[in-house]
């Protein structure tokens, strides 16, 4: 949601009970926080943060409903440049997330605030639920990416054509409109940012290079492919799938984490990215056919009879590689995670791009 003008602390000391309060009375109206202990802070440069840092909370309440967990975390902004996602991910928790039946986190709380593109959500604190979090240095099992995308299958069945997209549910941006298309698709945007990294960042540049193909001819097949599966089957996409954004619970369920860029679009971006990111090289090699056709007939279990057929599919899912390269990984300055993870996820989806022979796809595109 938005209201007046409120600037979000992006420190912890600025988070007192007044403002958890405030913040809180935009998912339960009537509770207050009383005290709070800082329990972690994670800011940009701490590691494992990307575009918004987290605090961890201890909070003490009044009027409080008992199902309201005590610990929380505040997810905050980094710097304005990045408001686009931050409003993205408040509207998709205060507008979607209430309604949606997959496993994402809980939010009791949110608000951006356009004036000064700071922003707030209140979460819980998933590790209370011992959640374990993968990531590309560490084996993922073929179990553990099959649960992710059983989840994906679920969200994607939910809103497959669905007319709530151009009706109650226009308000949620595509690939080809609003403002995370202007931010990624404008030159002097995320473009111009990728190509000063690719141009400062030795690894980034010659890993380009291993491809054959300019920064400025990867923008164009970035745009091609979007404006392509755009006139695709359309559904609501969480968008920002690598194998980072996922969790697994101690049942085995696969949960969705870091909304910012969800939209609608064509299936097989999420999945493509998923797939990329959560495998070893040989894995992925060995088992990608046979996780596309698992997530194929979870789809049409969940009731989407016109799901595409693996032909097409793969066609896709081969296509789609060019955003998990170009948008995925040459964006991310190596702060956010660390040398390992980045060059790790960077060698996953560019050796992927080069397996699927995503550049022919490309070239035939014109």
């Amino acid at each position: 949601m938005t209201g007046p003008s409120r600037s979000y602390p992006l420190t912890a000391e600025g988070w007192t009970p007044e403002v958890f309060t405030e913040l809180l009375q935009t998912g339960y109206p009537g509770t207050a926080v009383t005290g709070t202990t800082l329990i972690e802070r994670k800011l940009y440069g701490d590691g494992m943060v990307s575009t918004a840092g987290r605090l961890v909370f201890d909070l003490d309440y009044q009027g409080a409903p008992a199902d309201l967990p005590r610990r929380m975390v505040v997810k905050i902004a980094k710097d304005a440049q990045a408001a686009p996602l931050y409003a993205n991910e408040v509207a998709f928790y205060t507008r979607l997330r209430p309604e949606l039946e997959i496993e994402a986190p809980r939010c009791f709380g949110g608000s951006f605030d356009t004036e000064t593109s700071t922003f707030a959500l209140l979460m819980e604190d998933l590790r209370d639920r011992n959640i374990s979090f993968p990531n590309v240095t560490v084996p993922v099992s073929l179990d553990s990416v099959r649960d992710v995308l059983n989840s994906l299958a679920r969200l994607h069945a939910c809103y497959w054509c669905s007319p709530r997209l151009s009706g109650d549910l226009s308000w949620i941006q595509s690939h080809m409109r609003g403002q995370l298309h202007e931010f990624f698709h404008t030159p002097e945007m995320v473009p111009s940012m990728i190509a000063e990294l690719v141009h400062t960042i030795q690894f980034k540049r010659e890993m380009v290079q291993r491809l054959g193909l300019t920064i400025d001819q990867l923008f164009d097949g970035f745009r091609a492919v979007q404006a392509h599966q755009s006139r695709l089957p359309q559904t609501v996409l969480h968008g920002d799938t690598h194998v980072g954004n996922t969790y697994l619970l101690p049942d085995g369920r696969g949960g969705l984490l870091d909304w910012q860029l969800f939209a609608s679009g064509f299936c097989l971006h999420d999945v493509s990215y998923l797939i990329a990111t959560s495998l070893e090289v040989e894995q992925r090699r060995l088992h990608e056919r046979e996780l596309l056709t698992y997530y194929l007939e979870r789809l049409r279990e969940y009731g989407v009879a016109d799901a595409p057929g693996f032909d097409v599919a793969w066609t896709e899912y081969r296509r789609a590689a060019v955003w998990n390269v170009y948008i995925g990984w040459l964006t991310t300055p190596v702060v956010n995670y660390g040398w390992e993870i980045t060059v790790m996820a960077h060698l996953r989806v560019m050796t992927a791009f080069e397996d699927l022979e995503t550049k022919k796809l490309l070239a035939a595109m014109g």
